[in-house]
């Protein structure tokens, strides 16, 4: 260390110097580089009970709200245009109402032709009754003729084949008449069938197809055509995990809200429980859920909701009395 000077030690005065600077600058690294550690408020508030079930013993469980008659898919019976469509999403429609129309152009065509079939089957059957009332009658005065020497039995014979032909003639005319009539009344239920019409009285929540649009009844597991359901009441799915399911108090209230709006609560009445237990498909968005579980489904009714607050397919946070002597 020639170049220091004599009464300066590297080891006793420059290094320690060093070794500060380097440690004062790692503190004013760490401070200027470190994140925001601000709080700030949840996106969203959690569920929460109130009220008894604030401090009582509850079940927690989530679901979907859903049309009181469940959802209804709409299909069609027949393939082919859509050439009138009467509905809208939001519409509110009574049991037989036409939902839409497919082209009926055809059916018609098969319409007109049984409706011809039939007028040629009652043309030919006045034809056949005429010609049998003719040969009945040349046959009975044959028959009353009193001198065997005027009529020949040949005459006889032709005449009782002619009134027989005659029968027959107009039993086969029958018969096509029945066969027309038939296919006009098959004709017909295929222009029922064409115009779709509400199965129930209720809300249309969904419209999937669009005048001239092709409709196939070959695409099994398609989107539906049409979606329904009755409204009025609504329902709420809730489900509850199969381990908490025996803690439940059947028949109670349930306090319901809707997802990420807790203090937006309101009671729903116990409807019914379903008789299987099915697998979860309901999710909290929690990073401790399991998913591996089987859920008991617990119906409730929601109360009229002038304001909008819950809608078909909305989920919700319910919070559900327990049986009494159960613990949370």
């Amino acid at each position: 260390m020639a170049l220091l000077p004599e009464n300066l030690s590297f080891s006793r005065k420059v290094l320690p110097a060093i070794a500060i600077l380097a440690l004062i600058g790692a503190v004013i690294y760490i401070a200027v580089g470190l994140p925001e550690r601000e709080l700030t408020e949840p996106e969203r508030e959690p569920p929460r009970a109130t009220g008894e079930l604030a401090d009582g013993a509850r079940v927690a469980g989530a679901g979907v709200v859903e049309p009181s008659s469940e959802l209804i898919q709409i299909g069609s019976a027949l393939s082919g245009l859509v050439t009138d469509l009467r509905v809208q999403p939001g519409d509110f429609v009574e049991k037989g109402q036409p939902l839409f129309v497919v082209d009926t152009r055809a059916i018609q065509a098969s319409a007109r032709e049984a409706n011809s079939a039939i007028a040629e089957a009652r043309a030919a059957i006045a034809e056949a009754r005429s010609a049998r009332a003719t040969a009945a009658s040349q046959l009975e005065l044959y028959r009353n003729v009193s001198d065997p020497a005027a009529v020949s039995r040949a005459e006889v014979i032709r005449a009782e084949g002619e009134a027989s032909a005659a029968n027959e003639r107009l039993r086969l005319a029958q018969a096509r008449l029945s066969a027309a009539q038939a296919r006009a009344g098959a004709v017909q239920t295929e222009l029922g069938r064409a115009t779709v019409r509400a199965p129930i009285a209720g809300e249309i929540l969904a419209v999937n197809i669009r005048p001239g649009e092709f409709l196939s009844t070959m695409g099994g597991g398609s989107t539906p055509f049409i979606e329904m359901g009755e409204t009025r009441p609504l329902y709420v799915r809730i489900d509850i995990d199969e381990e908490q399911a025996p803690r439940v108090a059947m028949g109670e209230p349930a306090t319901v809200s809707p997802r990420g709006a807790a203090d937006q609560q309101v009671k729903a009445n116990f409807v019914r429980a379903e008789p299987r237990v099915v697998p979860k498909r309901s999710l909290t968005n929690s990073a401790q859920e399991r998913v591996d579980v089987r859920v008991l489904q617990v119906l409730y009714e929601l109360p009229s909701d002038e304001d909008g607050l819950f809608r078909v397919g909305q989920q919700v946070d319910a919070f559900i009395p327990a049986k009494d002597g159960e613990s949370e």
